[in-house]
């Protein structure tokens, strides 16, 4: 891949970048209104988003790339996106979870190309260092996608986790699919989450992160819901016929049809099922990533304001320390926070939220969140 589409030999690739979710984990900083991928949280100059974009269109082309997103934030998207084409947006009326969110950007894709289309999915929220590598894998992945494999692209566990779910490699792909990649694995077996305790196959680096990221023909994904989720699959074809019909009748099916189809994500409805069976290849991805899932990966990729490790996402200059470390800390524009004798402490200032917690108990600010809507507080969410 060159960046130029057309010339490198991908006119069949098209990717999809789901955009939903509200980072429970980042509030109060993320929110419904506004989702962390609207946000530059590692301070590189662009939104999550944009870099998602920018890092793929760069690939492939921008018309060859896709966004599926709430209705509420597609004004939001357009305008940090304005290269993205009219009818590249797909604008949904409610969450419904990854796998309706991918199937229905397919099914318009194979209808307005083919269904021997390769389409990927790569997610909006996600930090890639290491272009050339990255690149490398995406090539990989169409490669063993074109063969008939959902193929994933897994990231070396650096480390156990909860937080990711996890990919064990099986054997390789190389001695029987003619024009597989040399590196290209099954997928032996994939599971939402990762082992807590080192086992000696983790150490061997016989497991990988499952990143999400997903490469597979648009045929191959159809057919699968098609046999697997009879129900989802129709709804979905019902939506994307009257799509491709007029604008007012795709929202007419949008609105009549998508709050009930099943909500999903894609692991659980297209991953694990067809992991089971041999139908998912695995190519290693040699490249930094990052999911930003809470503020603890958020202060991995800030520098340190001095030499006691603070970490600051915002203006540095409306935080004053005094024999604290190790904190991260999102200011407001207009108040300055003064930290004395706080430590590995995460501390988030909104104009009508204030978040304090320590960096060990990052992942649970969802339950925060939780507890704020059983509270009836959903002016806050």
């Amino acid at each position: 891949m060159n960046g130029t589409n057309g010339t490198n030999g991908f006119d069949d690739v098209h990717v999809i970048i789901p955009a939903g979710g509200t980072g429970t984990r980042l509030w109060p900083l993320s929110r419904g209104a506004k989702p962390k991928f609207l946000y530059d949280l590692v301070g590189q100059g662009s939104t999550l988003i944009q870099s998602t974009f920018d890092r793929l269109a760069a690939l492939l082309g921008p018309d060859h790339v896709v966004v599926s997103t709430g209705r509420d934030h597609v004004s939001a998207i357009r305008h940090q996106i304005p290269q993205l084409a009219e009818g590249n947006i797909f604008a949904e009326p409610v969450p419904r979870d990854s796998t309706a969110a991918i199937a229905l950007a397919t099914a318009v894709l194979a209808r307005r190309y083919g269904e021997r289309i390769v389409v990927g999915s790569f997610a909006a929220d996600q930090v890639i260092r290491g272009r050339d590598a990255f690149v490398e894998a995406v090539r990989q992945a169409v490669l063993t996608a074109r063969a008939g494999y959902v193929t994933t692209i897994g990231i070396a566990a650096s480390r156990p986790s909860t937080a990711f779910g996890y990919i064990h490699q099986g054997a390789s792909l190389a001695d029987r699919v003619p024009g597989a990649p040399a590196r290209a694995r099954l997928s032996g077996s994939s599971r939402s989450r990762m082992p807590t305790r080192p086992r000696p196959t983790w150490r061997r680096g016989e497991y990988r992160w499952n990143a999400g990221m997903f490469v597979m023909r648009a045929d191959v994904l159809l057919d699968h819901l098609r046999a697997h989720k009879p129900e989802l699959f129709a709804a979905i074809s019902r939506i994307a016929d009257a799509m491709m019909r007029s604008d007012r009748e795709g929202r007419e099916a949008m609105d009549r049809c998508w709050p009930r189809v099943e909500k999903i994500a894609f692991d659980y409805a297209v991953a694990e099922p067809l992991s089971l069976s041999g139908g998912v290849a695995m190519i290693p991805g040699d490249f930094g990533w990052d999911d930003i899932g809470d503020f603890n990966s958020v202060a991995a990729m800030l520098p340190s304001r001095d030499g006691r490790n603070i970490k600051v996402l915002g203006d540095s200059d409306r935080i004053v320390s005094l024999d604290s470390a190790g904190d991260v800390v999102v200011p407001r524009a207009d108040r300055t926070i003064a930290l004395l004798g706080v430590n590995d402490m995460v501390v988030v200032d909104t104009p009508d939220a204030l978040l304090i917690a320590p960096r060990a108990r990052s992942q649970e600010v969802k339950a925060m969140v939780a507890r704020l809507s059983e509270e009836g507080r959903d002016d806050l969410l």
